[in-house]
Parts: C-alpha cells; structure tokens; sequence
C-alpha cells in the first residue's frame, strides 16, 4: 500500500475527491483516507505543516497502514535560477537544513547520533515518477474537473531542503544552497526521509514549485500556490498509473 502526505489541503483533495471505495481514521488529529486511485490501494493525508507533523504522520502511516511506501506531494520554493515557478523537482536526496550542531563538530545537517546528513531518494520510485513525468509532458491531461497543460513546465531532479522556516530571503536561500547543494526548499520532506528510514520504507518527494524562496516569496507564494500544488497532483496520478 501506498503513503500519499501533503501538507495542505490543497495539496492533497484533487487526490482524495479521486479515490474510490474511501474508508476514513482518524488519529492524531489527521484524517487517513484509505481507498483505490487507478487501481492501486492508497492512502491519502494532509500532515500539517513542519516537520513535526510530517514525522508522526509518517509514523501513523506505517504503525496502522502498514504501508509500503511513501510518496510526499506538495509545493516548495525554488533555490536554482534554473528552476521557474510551476515547473516540478523530483527528489534524489533531502536534508534538513535547520539542523545544527556544528559546534559539537556535526556537519550542517547531521542529527546526532546518525552518520547521515541527508536521505536518498528510492531509486526505484525516482524512476517511476520521471517515467510518468515524461508521458505527461508529452500531452494535455484531465484529472476530474481540472485540466492541465504538462508541457508548459519542467521537470527536475535534485535535492531537497527541509526546515521548519518558510525561506523568502536571498541570504538564507543562498547559504542553503552554498551548505548543501539543494534545487528547492519546503518544510516536511526530511522529516518523511527520516522516519522512512528509521522503518526501512522507501520515500521520494515530489514538489512544484510556487514561489522563489526570496524577497517575492510571499507575494509569489499566495499567487501560485494552488496552481503549483495542482500540477503536483497530476504527476501523482500518473506516478500511481505507474505502480
């Protein structure tokens, strides 16, 4: 079974108005929305923002779910001028840039007590979704009552910065990109790797980007942030058409 978490409902009702057969629980304050999408078993929620609740949101999904895999969906702020506002970032690995304890020689990123300092994506899952990005780029695609052009976006792969800060200045965006070498930044996909691999669940993150992580993020932010969000739901249909 499959994991879909967004963290607004924006990010995850064009999914779940799709499901069939839906069975809800509730837990944690988090309604779990269980039923088929294109055939495949799935279960659909909206985590909350931050990395706290992407974290026990995580964890519900495989103590009550038992689920297989976990796919976050959602928007980001872009940190690559080669990165344009709706266009798609596949991730190959997450860090979670707030986490620092370099004064106890840590490096930027590093959680005490794990050599790791970010999270690979599933190859296998990256595959799947730049797979399904392709065939949708290649036409007009209707999911319910909402249509969207794929071709008038890009699709990226690279990496993904995760902090409890909603980045919209030139200084932080760039001593991020400066420390880790990130395309985009949000604020619940490291927290996902984390717990994926504390469980040994294969995870990739797929976000759209709604703002510029700069001066104009808040005005860009509100302006695209449905628009961006939708596009991300297109590629989950179609990543889940894949599966």
């Amino acid at each position: 079974m499959l994991g879909i978490i967004g963290a607004m409902e924006t990010e995850v009702s064009g999914i779940i108005s799709e499901l069939e057969g839906i069975t809800t629980k509730e837990v944690a304050g988090m309604t779990f929305n269980k039923g088929i999408l294109n055939g495949k078993e799935v279960v659909v929620v909206k985590c909350g923002i931050g990395k706290v609740n992407a974290g026990v949101c995580v964890q519900i999904l495989v103590d009550c779910f038992n689920v297989d895999a976990v796919i976050n969906t959602g928007v980001a702020g872009s940190l690559s001028n080669e990165i344009d506002i709706l266009d798609i970032v596949i991730s190959d690995r997450v860090v979670q840039h707030d986490m620092n304890v370099t004064a106890l020689g840590y490096r930027q990123g590093q959680i005490p007590g794990n050599e790791k300092h970010y999270w690979e994506a599933d190859e296998k899952l990256k595959g799947m979704a730049v797979t399904a990005a392709n065939e949708v780029s290649k036409s007009k695609v209707t999911f319910a009552d909402t249509d969207c052009d794929m071709a008038n976006f890009k699709i990226h792969i690279g990496g993904v910065a995760t902090g409890d800060l909603f980045v919209n200045d030139a200084k932080t965006k760039d001593k991020i990109v400066s420390e880790f070498d990130s395309v985009c930044a949000e604020m619940e996909g490291g927290a996902i790797a984390q717990v994926c691999d504390l469980n040994n669940i294969p995870f990739l993150i797929i976000r759209a980007i709604s703002d510029k992580a700069d001066g104009s993020s808040h005005m860009d932010y509100r302006e695209f942030e449905e628009k961006a969000a939708k596009n991300s739901i297109k590629l989950i249909h179609a990543f889940v058409n894949e599966l």
